[in-house]
């Protein structure tokens, strides 16, 4: 079923029907929400009758739930109007698909938005939870992935909530920004019925409300980060996992063996979060190049926003929940984190930093220092004050500031 057949004599072909067709079912529920809306609109106009707003709002409850798209529907603004039977011939009065699309799509980013913040939070606590267990467990930092100075494993896994927290913000941005309302719009220049606008109706400019797509960027941004912090996170569980570094265990229930290798253990889950990062990324990318360059209002080329935002919830709903069993999982090696933090050269700093406590000054202490190293003289000082970094010193009460954040 099209709803603009009544212009083309004749079908069109089946190539380019297969190629128009819109794979768009998972906006059904909120393209119902949206047309309630409007139908409520239409009634308040006098163009619906009670009845018929009765029988066009218990349809579109059991639609959202069950309605299923058919082959000869051309997306769900079409399968909406082929459930509704004959009343779902007059629904559409007062709108385009232009505002219709660009209201469930809204819809749908708002949610998608939501779901994040609620996923992220979770793998949030979990990594909280390690944490504090670990708030005493010594490590080496790394810079440019060499030893640089002791910290603890809860200090370094603080880090990593830290930047879910941002995450959270930028997931609530988009949420936001997806939630003024497009309906009225029409196709571009709005309706000479008189309809009265949506509840909380904060339309500007027709043309810009059906053609804008600022919000699924945003989100795709969102994801994007957030998946680029999931890499990060992710290629530091590769890299501990390994022989040479050795500094943790992976569950079984989060980690795959070899087809061939009896004896491999591999930390495919954070692999696959790793490269995550790639697809999020161009979905963000995709999306800027197809509205480059769009000349108001609608163009159909902004079918091409659907698929990468789905695509963008499905990763973001997989990667965080398997990312929490592999972390709440994962087993620390103490005594291979205790070796590597021995090496004296982790506490060169210190001594440099010492000496510059008696007075001397810190580039003479460095220099100092430095030809210890390179002359491996080196010895790590006996009682290294005390180190004092950005956050609460104490990695508990770190956690426990990071729990109002996130379970609130």
């Amino acid at each position: 079923m099209t709803l603009w057949s009544g212009r083309v004599d004749a079908d069109v072909a089946q190539a380019v029907w297969d190629f128009l067709r819109a794979d768009d079912a998972e906006l059904l529920p909120y393209d119902c929400l949206a047309t309630r809306v409007h139908t409520r609109r239409l009634h308040e106009g006098g163009l619906l009758s009670d009845a018929e707003l009765a029988d066009v709002e218990t349809a579109l409850d059991w639609i959202a739930v069950d309605g299923e798209t058919e082959p000869d529907d051309e997306d769900v603004h079409s399968t909406i109007e082929r459930l509704l039977g004959q009343v779902g011939r007059k629904i559409h009065a007062g709108r385009s698909r232009n505002d219709q699309v660009a209201a469930a799509l809204r819809l749908y980013v708002a949610d998608a938005c939501l779901e994040a913040v609620t996923a992220i939070s979770s793998f949030a606590v979990s990594v909280l939870a390690r944490a504090e267990e670990e708030a005493e467990t010594r490590m080496p930092g790394y810079t440019h992935l060499q030893r640089a100075q002791p910290i603890t494993v809860g200090h370094h896994l603080l880090a990593w909530v830290e930047m879910l927290d941002r995450d959270r913000d930028h997931f609530r941005f988009a949420a936001d920004a997806a939630r003024p309302w497009p309906l009225g719009a029409g196709a571009l220049a709005g309706s000479t019925l008189e309809l009265p606008p949506p509840p909380g109706a904060q339309l500007k400019n027709s043309l810009d409300a059906v053609g804008d797509r600022d919000f699924a960027l945003d989100y795709l941004y969102a994801c994007a980060l957030l998946a680029t912090h999931l890499s990060r996170i992710g290629e530091e569980i590769v890299l501990w996992c390994t022989s040479e570094f050795g500094f943790i265990q992976l569950p079984d229930e989060a980690a795959t063996g070899s087809s061939m290798m009896p004896q491999k253990l591999n930390p495919d889950v954070a692999e696959l979060a790793r490269g995550k990062g790639g697809a999020a990324i161009g979905r963000l990318t995709g999306l800027l190049a197809t509205v480059k360059s769009l000349p108001l209002a609608y163009n159909r080329d902004l079918q091409e926003d659907k698929e990468p935002v789905f695509a963008a919830r499905r990763d973001v709903r997989s990667t965080l929940a398997a990312l929490r069993v592999l972390v709440t999982g994962i087993e620390f090696d103490h005594e291979r984190l205790a070796a590597a933090c021995g090496d004296p050269v982790v506490t060169a700093t210190d001594a440099a930093e010492a000496l510059v406590a008696e007075g001397v000054p810190f580039r003479d202490a460095h220099e100092h220092v430095a030809g210890q190293v390179r002359d491996g003289s080196f010895e790590a000082p006996g009682s290294p004050r005390p180190r004092v970094a950005p956050g609460p010193a104490d990695v508990n009460a770190a956690v426990i500031e990071a729990r109002t954040r996130f379970e609130s």
